[in-house]
């Protein structure tokens, strides 16, 4: 056997860059990169690994500044390229490791890959504790590594190097995996990382690894399509699986063959154009009127790749038809047969293909429903379009009506982002998309911070196209370092900072359970009340961003907004748009609801009040389908 001398670390660095995801016969490097913030506990290790080998065999590294946000930023980058492609994240043993676990659980929620290399405590046990060693009195073994394991789809401690040589290749196979795909975290002690091994030529052979598209069984799709063939009123539900699985052409001949409305879900939006016939927009807590009325009396969902999480199920008072049967296409079992669904297992692409072959006979919905569900999305068109016009008269300018002048100075092919706040729950219903790729929401996780990373993500994984990252004022405060990384690669894109002081989003929410306002505005402490009720702060977010490099704006009124979107469209590099907001002119909801629980006893009226409307909705909650 032909053998190779390295480090684990050099063996690390020279495994991944022979490795590539294949679908549909296209090729691709499955982790082009790695981000890197080193210290004591990797730097001679995998540091060293990098400076000598990453050159050599064409897998760069990059630095962030922030741990945290580099795995955000993998994410956006996996998520972007259909999860083909990821890159790996190297931190420091202790806080640098630590600081990633936020973004593993929010690329495990999402089902997206990721590759982590915490470093770790001495193997060895000899410098013991080691600097930023979490010494337990009862298990010797445990590091702060050890809470990624509930956040990790898969997890490893390599102890020796020849553990690497079949670590490796599960790791990349979960990445991989359609199903099972999420954070794979890879535990590095830094005295292992340096360690020595005559390591098998054929490990640092190229592999391919085939990302699978399951197809449904026979059985399960003449049982579906029963269902369907049935159906008087039915509704489809889309999400993240149908463009992970660019099932879109599938999805749209099969809503126009059968006359069934499609309803988004936030990682659905882009499945279909906003003006398609078929769409009709956002469901659930942060849904329309169409959708959320069509659900209302829906007698079949066909839930197409879709996790129907609490916002998408309202709570799970969205279906309210009592005889409503549920259809699960996914190809997770788990997901496929939630709200006692009939599960499907199978690509989209593949399952929608099968279940168009076996309806053939069938007509499709009645030409009355038909016709309801195009009255419905002209009504909530025109209602869209009137959130997204602007109403110069008003002395503050509104959320919605910004996003919609960003929408139409970008159009429907720009890739907006967004996560966290009451953004998501606007751009969901407001943001017309009109590419699969033009939507692009972190809202599994709702991770404050995902933001500006992700900007930098979605650029690296498809340069020519237009960013349009929307942050709040408070997410921009608490994580903004990243616009740093993004002018030092020369990377370009367009940050929309709304300002109203606030966290307006929960600050709404809990205005809406009955509380006054409380600690979730931007105010200076108030010396006669001990609260933070003071005089608002004020902050310069446009002095801010052009000292880490960026190009800002600062619109006071709609005008000034245009030319700046203009102007910044003409700008090479990093654009931040700093735009005042109103915090109290919202955007409603519309029939429907999410389920946040209000205080059951308290000494306020308007809590009271908000506990008796709470306990009526809980009435129209369904404990079981």
């Amino acid at each position: 056997m032909k053998i190779e001398q390295l480090t684990l670390a050099q063996a690390v660095v020279k495994f991944l860059a022979v490795q590539y995801s294949e679908r549909d016969g296209q090729q691709t490097r499955l982790i082009p990169g790695v981000w890197a913030i080193f210290g004591h506990g990797n730097v001679s290790g995998l540091g060293q690994a990098l400076q000598e080998y990453g050159g050599a065999v064409n897998l760069p590294t990059y630095r962030p500044q922030n741990e945290q946000s580099m795995v955000h930023l993998a994410a956006a980058y996996a998520k972007h390229t259909g999860r083909t492609s990821t890159f790996a994240c190297a931190a420091s043993i202790g806080p640098g490791s630590v600081n990633m676990i936020t973004a593993a659980a929010g690329a495990t929620v999402n089902r997206v890959p990721v590759l982590l290399f915490p470093s770790d405590y001495f193997a060895n046990r000899l410098p013991d504790p080691v600097l930023q060693q979490l010494e337990h009195p009862l298990e010797h073994d445990v590091s702060v590594n050890d809470a990624f394991r509930p956040v990790s789809r898969f997890f490893t401690r390599i102890s020796r190097p020849e553990q690497l040589l079949s670590a490796l290749p599960e790791a990349m196979r979960v990445l991989t995996d359609p199903a099972e795909t999420g954070a794979v975290t890879v535990c590095l002690p830094e005295d292992v990382q340096t360690e020595a091994y005559d390591w098998p030529a054929e490990f640092f052979e190229r592999r391919v690894w085939r990302i699978r598209r399951p197809v449904p069984e026979p059985e399960g799709v003449s049982q579906a399509a029963d269902i369907i063939g049935k159906a008087k009123r039915p509704l489809i539900v889309t999400g993240g699986g149908t463009l992970y699985s660019e099932a879109q052409r599938e999805l749209a001949t099969f809503a126009e063959t059968f006359g069934i409305p499609v309803s988004e879900s936030q990682g659905g939006k882009g499945a279909l154009s906003w003006n398609h016939l078929m769409n009709v927009g956002a469901i659930g807590s942060n849904g329309g009127t169409a959708a959320n009325r069509l659900a209302a009396e829906a007698d079949l969902v066909i839930a197409i790749g879709t996790r129907l999480g609490d916002f998408v199920t309202a709570s799970k008072t969205a279906f309210q038809n009592p005889q409503v049967k549920v259809v699960g296409l996914n190809v997770v079992s788990f997901d496929g047969g939630k709200l006692g669904g009939v599960s499907l297992v199978a690509d989209a692409k593949r399952g929608l293909e099968a279940l168009q072959t076996a309806l053939r006979s069938f007509k499709g919905t009645a030409p009355t429903y038909r016709k309801e569900v195009a009255r419905l999305k002209g009504e909530w068109d025109g209602l869209v379009g009137e959130y997204r016009t602007p109403k110069p008269k008003k002395k503050e300018m509104a959320q919605a009506e910004v996003i919609g002048l960003t929408n139409q100075a970008f159009g429907g092919k720009a890739t907006v982002i967004c996560a966290a706040g009451s953004l998501p729950g606007d751009l969901l219903k407001l943001w017309r998309c009109e590419d699969p790729k033009a939507y692009h929401l972190e809202y599994g996780f709702s991770c404050m911070g995902y933001e500006i990373p992700a900007g930098l993500g979605v650029k690296l994984a498809e340069p020519s196209r237009e960013v349009v990252v929307f942050v709040g004022d408070g997410t921009y405060l608490m994580a903004n370092s990243e616009i740093v990384t993004a002018v030092a690669e020369g990377l370009d894109f367009t940050l929309m900072l709304l300002d109203n002081q606030a966290f307006g989003s929960i600050r709404g929410l809990q205005m809406s359970v009955g509380s006054p306002s409380f600690n979730n505005e931007l105010r200076h402490r108030n010396t006669k009340t001990g609260r933070t009720d003071g005089s608002a702060v004020q902050v310069d977010f446009a002095k801010h961003a052009e000292a880490m490099g960026a190009t800002a704006w600062h619109p006071k009124n709609y005008a000034e907004l245009e030319r700046a979107l203009g102007e910044a469209r003409k700008t090479r590099g990093v654009k931040v748009i700093v735009v005042p907001v109103s915090v109290d002119d919202r955007v409603p909801g519309f029939e429907s609801w999410w389920d946040v629980p209000v205080a059951q006893v308290s000494g306020q009226a308007k809590v009271k009040r908000a506990r008796k409307e709470y306990e009526a909705y809980l009435k129209k909650q369904r404990r079981y389908f």
